[in-house]
């Protein structure tokens, strides 16, 4: 049975400010609960309509589906829900090849990049404080488990970057480099920007290395990548070029 206030809970954890303030956030879904409950995250609590998980019956609540939809966010709810604790952030480790992200928006596009670091070993990603926040439900549901294995931490990017003084910086631009006949580094901090403006004036300030994605397309209506479909391509690249 789930409570009136755990329904005032779980549906105010939507909005970042009430996710700060719980220290909370959602998962839905039985791959996603599993990923996240085979990891160092504590769980605070779990709902289910009888799926079994590996989960302490203590903080496991039985539920019916009416009360499931009261509490998901999903048209369609996938048979469990659970809240999770909010990690501390570490401080960031800046060596090898690390990706950082300034001013991304879009929820999907975060977690889809959180999945891409996950996939090609990217272990550490820093977001600009303005980039949208990693435990948003929709970005959490987008990562699939992988917000566990990528060590995510919100700075001031700019900051960071001007007092970066060993790796280089690299960033993707209309009138860069291309990425396919250039030599790219081993190691390196690369920056995606905002999906709309792109990287920042003051950030690209402190870009040591422009690259470009070209295009072979004959139409000129596509100006620009999606962010999350450049991020695969250009870590693609660096891993391909960093084993041959």
């Amino acid at each position: 049975m789930v409570s009136k206030s755990q329904i005032k809970l779980i549906t105010s954890l939507e909005q970042k400010k009430n996710r700060t303030k719980s220290g909370l956030f959602i998962v839905e879904g039985k791959k996603g609960i599993r990923e996240i409950l085979n990891s160092p995250f504590e769980l605070d609590s779990l709902f289910t309509t009888g799926e079994n998980f590996n989960a302490p019956p203590s903080k496991t609540h039985l539920i019916n589906e009416e009360e499931l939809k009261k509490i998901s966010r999903l048209k369609t709810p996938q048979s469990a829900l659970a809240l999770f604790e909010i990690p501390k952030e570490n401080t960031p480790v800046i060596k090898n090849l690390i990706v950082a992200l300034d001013g991304i928006r879009d929820p999907g596009n975060l977690g889809t990049i959180i999945r891409l670091c996950d996939w090609f070993g990217i272990e550490t990603l820093l977001c600009s404080n303005d980039t949208v926040d990693c435990y948003n439900p929709k970005v959490v549901q987008a990562t699939m488990g992988s917000i566990t294995r990528v060590a995510i931490t919100y700075v001031d990017l700019e900051l960071i970057l001007k007092n970066n003084i060993e790796q280089p910086v690299i960033g993707t631009f209309l009138k860069g480099e291309n990425i396919y006949t250039t030599q790219l580094p081993k190691n390196g901090i690369l920056i995606l920007g905002n999906e709309a403006n792109g990287i920042s004036e003051e950030v690209e300030k402190t870009v040591s290395q422009k690259l470009n994605i070209p295009r072979f397309g004959k139409s000129q209506s596509t100006e620009s990548l999606n962010v999350a479909t450049a991020t695969a391509i250009l870590l693609s690249e660096f891993r391909r070029q960093a084993n041959y």
